[in-house]
């Protein structure tokens, strides 16, 4: 049996790095690379540094409106299919990537098993979210991370093939965790553990016009911590092209940092007082490492990690973030919504057997 897994972007590459060897462990796994992450020196560098195999088709399509990113996946996919002749395809999350993968299957009359199936944060406008309910209703199966995805799938009519495995990123975090701490985290950026921030911020709600961007920038103002600020390309890209990015280079506690691998993001996040961001995997992150999570966001799909009292949801409001931080903190007995950290030997197990 052949399983032809999609990836496309960072945190596709995250949960790969644990299933892709489940996968390769019970059978025959060919993972596909489709490009739509367009920087790909730091595709390489999170994909080489997790284990993550080398993709047996790199598609190459590159930047682009999602309409043509899906139009340029399909088209890229269709020879593999043909040459391929996959058993099932697997997809990961609320990507363009994924959605495209999705279309993939069923024009050619392949199963779909969705992992991270179920996830909603009830905001059609988010194109994550369109993503996501697409492929969930296209799936034979549906691997979801926590009861709530299972709840949110019944409530939509969807109950054959649902199955609660818990979470492929709680695996990658848990593999990990022991290398982060032995590299320099915080030492290497001049600020002490425990006494600073970490802010990722690239969705396009925060990034695709001036008055978001200036937003942002109102929110790092705000703050008296030193912050570490990962920049990812696309952000950095939009800030330079509204001429905002000198403005945010000139506020002389945050750190500007090029974008960095994973292993490296996780032990400056497990050293911080807190984590601001708008990234859903960033959330899950923190709560797994035990870190105050503040989503520039109005709504998360992860609500176990609100509902336990460690991720607090501030939108882009820089009196919002303010007053979060000040109260922010790790409740003493957190609930482990997502599982035992074996969900990629479970789905493993779960997309072997179908029927081939």
């Amino acid at each position: 049996m052949t399983a032809l897994s999609v990836v496309g972007n960072r945190p596709q590459f995250v949960k790969a790095a644990p299933l892709s060897r489940a996968l390769r462990e019970r059978g025959k796994e060919v993972l596909v690379h489709t490009g739509q992450h367009y920087d790909p020196e730091l595709a390489g560098l999170i994909m080489g540094e997790l284990g993550v195999p080398a993709p047996e088709y790199a598609l190459g399509i590159g930047p682009g409106s999602p309409t043509a990113q899906i139009a340029a996946i399909l088209t890229g996919l269709e020879p593999v299919i043909a040459d391929e002749k996959p058993d099932v395809v697997v997809v990961y999350g609320d990507t363009t990537t994924t959605l495209a993968a999705a279309l993939a299957a069923a024009k050619n009359g392949l199963p779909l098993a969705h992992v991270e199936a179920g996830l909603r944060s009830f905001n059609r406008a988010m194109p994550e979210e369109q993503n996501r309910v697409v492929t969930d209703h296209l799936s034979d199966l549906l691997l979801c991370p926590t009861d709530q995805a299972v709840d949110n799938l019944a409530a939509e009519g969807i109950t054959d093939g649902v199955m609660r495995v818990g979470d492929v990123m709680y695996d990658a975090a848990l593999m990990f965790a022991e290398v982060a701490r032995e590299r320099p985290g915080p030492a290497a950026h001049g600020v002490a553990p425990g006494e600073y921030l970490v802010m990722t911020v690239h969705r396009a709600a925060a990034t695709d016009s001036r008055e978001s961007l200036q937003r942002l920038l109102d929110v790092t103002a705000a703050l008296a911590k030193p912050i570490l600020f990962p920049v990812h390309p696309r952000t950095r890209a939009r800030l330079e092209a509204e001429g905002l990015w000198s403005d945010l280079e000139a506020q002389d506690h945050v750190h500007l940092l090029p974008a960095v691998g994973y292993i490296d993001f996780a032990a400056l996040l497990m050293s911080s007082a807190g984590v601001l961001t708008d990234s859903g995997g960033v959330q899950k992150e923190a709560y797994f490492h035990g870190v105050p999570c503040i989503t520039l966001r109005e709504e998360t799909e992860w609500v176990e990690t609100v509902e336990a009292g460690a991720n607090h949801l501030t939108g882009m409001n820089a009196e919002a973030v303010v007053a979060a931080l000040a109260t922010a903190r790790m409740p003493d007995d957190l609930p482990q919504p997502y599982g035992d950290g074996n969900a990629s030997a479970e789905i493993a197990e779960a997309i072997f057997r179908l029927p081939a």
